[in-house]
């Protein structure tokens, strides 16, 4: 793994699970313990991942921690490798090609990846590694967003996705990283206080 590569990734915390792809394609496990971080009080939501045929994937679980907000994600029949991970910048997964949904998650207006100088978007999160049973167990800390009011909140106006694409995010080229088609979308939605 690049040197680099390592100090991107507290931007956007892997936890547990999932095999974290690099600038190359090539994967390493995520084997670092970290604390799990601990759901705040406040706001919570969650995504119905589905795919181009509206086909569902799975499901996303948000909530807001101190170190950011926490997603869980689990899904289950995705193409096997290395795939590019996102928060995009509208509520909208219209099939099949979920174009809908906009570009990447930036309202600081920043450059695209998590290794570019002058990057990243909010919504840049880590290239996720899928092996040949198509499940997807993943924790990660997106760092810079927030389920709460405020700039950078994931329910602005018009509101917001999380996507999955094709390929893996090169982490540098601006504005989307050549990850390929988005091959899974989900709205992030509040979820209803219980």
């Amino acid at each position: 793994m690049k040197p680099s590569a390592v100090r991107a990734i507290p931007r956007a915390v892997i936890l547990s699970h999932i095999f974290v792809g690099t600038v190359l394609a090539a994967s390493i496990p995520a084997t670092q313990t970290l604390a799990q971080p601990q759901p705040t009080q406040s706001a919570q939501a969650h995504a119905q991942i589905s795919d181009g045929q509206g086909k569902p994937l799975g499901t996303a679980a948000l909530a807001e921690t101190p170190q950011g907000v926490l997603i869980q994600l689990r899904l289950k029949n995705v193409p096997a490798g290395s795939h590019g991970l996102h928060i995009h910048q509208t509520g909208r997964c219209d099939p099949p090609k979920f174009e809908s949904a906009g570009g990447h998650y930036n309202p600081t207006d920043a450059q695209h990846g998590l290794q570019n100088p002058q990057g990243a978007h909010a919504g840049d999160l880590p290239n996720v590694f899928v092996q040949q049973d198509g499940m997807l167990d993943l924790d990660v800390v997106a760092a810079e967003v927030t389920l709460d009011a405020g700039p950078n909140s994931l329910f602005k106006d018009g509101g917001t996705a999380l996507v999955m694409h094709a390929g893996p995010d090169d982490y540098e080229s601006d504005p989307a990283g050549h990850s390929g088609d988005r091959i899974g979308c989900g709205v992030i939605e509040r979820q209803p206080v219980q």
